[in-house]
C-alpha cells in the first residue's frame, strides 16, 4: 500500500524522535559518575583499623561540600594493608585510571603516588615534613602537583616526653617505639635528634626501639622489658598508627604507661595521647580536594599545618596502672576518658 506524502513525513519525524531518544536511554542506563577520586591508604579497609576513620572523615566532608558518590563523584579506595610494595603497585594502577585527584593518606602513601605521576593533583592527609620528604618545594608555595596537610608542629616531641614525666613519678627510663622507614631519612633523623635532645634535657634515659613492620612488635616489647623501660612513647608512623590496638595491648601486658601521637591511642586504652586530630586533618584536607576540582592548582595551595594539638587522657588506664593524674593536667586536657 502506498503512503501519502503527509503520512510519510509524520513517520520520518517520529523516526527521528525515536533515534534522538536512544542516547538518552543509554545515558539513563549508564549514568555519568562525575569526577573520579582515588584514595590511596597504607592501612586496611576494616573498621577496626584507625585509618578507616580518616577515610570516612574525608568522604563525609566531601558529601557536606556537595559531592555524592554515584551521582557527581566516583571514589576508588585502595588499601595496601601495610605493604610498601603494594602501595607502589596501587599508586601505578590509580594513575592508569587517570583520576581527577589522588588523595594519599600520609607521606607513606604520598611518596609512591608522586613517583607515579608528576601531573595528576595529589592531596595528602597528614604529611610529616613535606619539604624534607621532597614532596613540596615549600609549605607556602608547594610548586608541584602535591599539597595537603601536615601533622608536625613546634616542640611536639618535647611536649610528649614532658607530659609522661609529669604523670609517671620518678620516671627515668623511656622506650621510644619508632618505625625507621616511616618517612625519608632526613625527616626521621630530625625527629630522632629532637627526641634524643629532649630526653637529655629532661634527664631521661632513652631507649630507641625500632619496628620495621607489625611482625617486629613482639620482639620490640621484649627488648623494652629487657632494658627495664618504665614508660613508652610511640613515634609518628602510619604503620604504628594502624597497629595501635596491638601496641596498647602489649603496653597493658607489660604495665607500661604509654604516650601516643594521635588520640586513637588513648581511645583504644593507651594512657595518653598528644597530637593533631587525624579526623580534623582529613576534613581540612577535603576542602583542598573541593578547591582543586573547581580549578585551583595544588602548586599554589599552601600546605596547611594543624591549628590545634589535643591532649587526651585515659583515666581508666591510669587507675589500672596505679597512677594519679595531676589535677592541673586533668583540667588542661582536651578530653578525659573515664
Amino acid at each position: 500500500m502506498l503512503l501519502s506524502r503527509h503520512t510519510r513525513r509524520r513517520a520520518f519525524i517520529a523516526g527521528l524522535g525515536g533515534a534522538a531518544a536512544w542516547p538518552v536511554l543509554a545515558r539513563g542506563q549508564q549514568p555519568d559518575r562525575g569526577r573520579l577520586i582515588g584514595i590511596l591508604s597504607p592501612g586496611r579497609p576494616e573498621v577496626t583499623d584507625p585509618t578507616s576513620k580518616v577515610v570516612n572523615a574525608i568522604v563525609q566532608r566531601l558529601h557536606e561540600l556537595g559531592y555524592t558518590e554515584g551521582q557527581n563523584l566516583t571514589i576508588e579506595r585502595q588499601y595496601a594493608n601495610g605493604s610498601s610494595d603494594r602501595l607502589r603497585e596501587l599508586a601505578a594502577e590509580l594513575v592508569k585510571r587517570k583520576p581527577d585527584i589522588i588523595v594519599a593518606l600520609s607521606t607513606t602513601a604520598a611518596r609512591p603516588a608522586k613517583q607515579a605521576t608528576g601531573t595528576i593533583p595529589i592531596v595528602v592527609i597528614n604529611m610529616a615534613d613535606p619539604v624534607a620528604d621532597e614532596l613540596v618545594a615549600s609549605l607556602a608555595r608547594p610548586g608541584r602537583n602535591v599539597t595537603g596537610t601536615t601533622f608536625l608542629g613546634p616542640e611536639v616531641v618535647a611536649k610528649r616526653l614532658q607530659l609522661l614525666r609529669e604523670v609517671v613519678p620518678g620516671l627515668s627510663r623511656v622506650a621510644a617505639l619508632w618505625h625507621p622507614n616511616a618517612y625519608s631519612e632526613r625527616t626521621m633523623a630530625g625527629v630522632r635528634d629532637e627526641l634524643e635532645v629532649t630526653a637529655r634535657t629532661l634527664g631521661l634515659q632513652l631507649q630507641l626501639v625500632p619496628a620495621a613492620g607489625p611482625e617486629d612488635l613482639v620482639s620490640a616489647f621484649a627488648a623494652m622489658a629487657t632494658q627495664h623501660a618504665e614508660a613508652l612513647i610511640v613515634m609518628p608512623s602510619p604503620m604504628l598508627f594502624a597497629q595501635y590496638r596491638r601496641i596498647v595491648s602489649n603496653a597493658e601486658n607489660g604495665r607500661l604507661p604509654g604516650m601516643g601521637a594521635a588520640r586513637e591511642f588513648a581511645d583504644l586504652g593507651g594512657l595518653m595521647s598528644y597530637g593533631a586530630n587525624q579526623v580534623d586533618l582529613a576534613r581540612q584536607t577535603a576542602t583542598y580536594v573541593d578547591k582543586i576540582l573547581k580549578g585551583a592548582k595544588p602548586a599554589e595551595l599552601p600546605v596547611e599545618q594543624p591549628t590545634k594539638f589535643e591532649l587526651v587522657i585515659n583515666l581508666k588506664t591510669a587507675k589500672a596502672l596505679g597512677l594519679e593524674i595531676p589535677p592541673v593536667l586533668l583540667a588542661t586536657a582536651d578530653e578525659v576518658i573515664e
